[in-house]
């Protein structure tokens, strides 16, 4: 049976334009047939498919998660962006991304979903997710939201603000760090919330476990409704008097990852961060261990060090 790999790019770029075009011919020299996605269509249009391949930054991603989650495709990101977090190649790359992705020579990193529902004053429920954040805003520039925040089925605190951002952990360098909010680790298993200028003495950010339950009430009162957007992309209208829960979903998106490096190493390179002098506590002898990718199985083998 023939494999094929959806390829989700951005065409309006000729730099994706012709990273796409190197994709291609390497799938096409390993056999993988390639389906271009349609930067506008639905996804329900395109073939079975086995593998994706993302060309783009973390938008780009995003959009490809849309095709993936709830699937078992592993999703490989190459960077054509500026810091492109989700991304696990950068441009230069590709050629021998796409060969390790069709070769099997990748682990799986398994990344958690949110789940989103905005219940409406009249009673009506509509759903949504997001694998960065869900953000509430407000829908008019000019006024201010009011909201009252609850973790766990009981009020935290009410406050004017401009929004609320509930994020997960991958969500954690995207929006909410824009707001001010921690960055976590991936392997953390939990949700943030991250208040956007609010108006209120303790208006901080949290970070609950993976069972909690997060919900943000616009009050009937507020001077304006607000819009909950879901990773950029997907958008709800909340006017007043509507709630809005988030809760960890059961529905990961997975990644293709190439390298073992820690999520340290990544967010420095992706940051720039200054680590000029650190000469760092190296273990002694050969209880040192150095990861070894191994194909797609899910894991990573340790192997001691010369």
């Amino acid at each position: 049976m023939t494999r094929r790999a959806v390829v989700v790019t951005h065409s309006g770029r000729e730099e994706a334009v012709q990273a796409t075009a190197e994709a291609v011919r390497e799938l096409e020299r390993a056999g993988v047939e390639p389906v271009l996605a349609p930067e506008d269509g639905d996804p329900a249009s395109l073939p079975p498919f086995d593998l994706a391949v993302v060309l783009g930054g973390d938008g780009t991603v995003l959009r490809a998660a849309e095709l993936t989650r709830g699937s078992r495709v592993p999703l490989l990101g190459v960077n054509l962006g500026h810091v492109g977090f989700l991304a696990e190649a950068e441009r230069d790359d590709v050629g021998e991304a796409v060969r390790r992705l069709t070769a099997g020579d990748f682990v799986i990193e398994e990344r958690g979903t949110l789940d989103l529902r905005v219940q409406a004053p009249d009673g009506s429920v509509r759903t949504g997710w997001a694998l960065n954040e869900a953000a509430l805003e407000k829908g008019e520039r000019s006024r201010m939201l009011e909201v009252i925040v609850e973790v766990d089925g009981r009020p935290l605190s009410s406050f004017g603000c401009d929004g609320v951002v509930m994020a997960t952990a991958t969500g954690s360098t995207a929006h909410a760090f824009s707001a001010g909010g921690p960055v976590v680790w991936p392997d953390v298993d939990g949700m943030i919330l991250v208040p956007i200028s609010a108006h209120a003495l303790f208006a901080r950010p949290l970070v609950v476990g993976p069972r909690s339950v997060l919900a943000v009430e616009v009050i009937e009162r507020s001077p304006a409704g607000g819009v909950v957007t879901c990773d950029g992309r997907r958008r709800l209208d909340v006017p007043p008097g509507s709630r809005v829960e988030v809760r960890r979903s059961p529905v990961p998106v997975r990644f293709a990852r190439l390298t073992p490096a820690p999520f340290t190493t990544r967010l420095v390179h992706k940051f720039g961060l200054p680590v000029e002098g650190w000469r760092g506590h190296p273990r002694h002898g050969a209880d040192r261990v150095v990861p070894r990718v191994t194909p797609a199985t899910g894991t990573t083998a340790e192997e001691e060090s010369p």
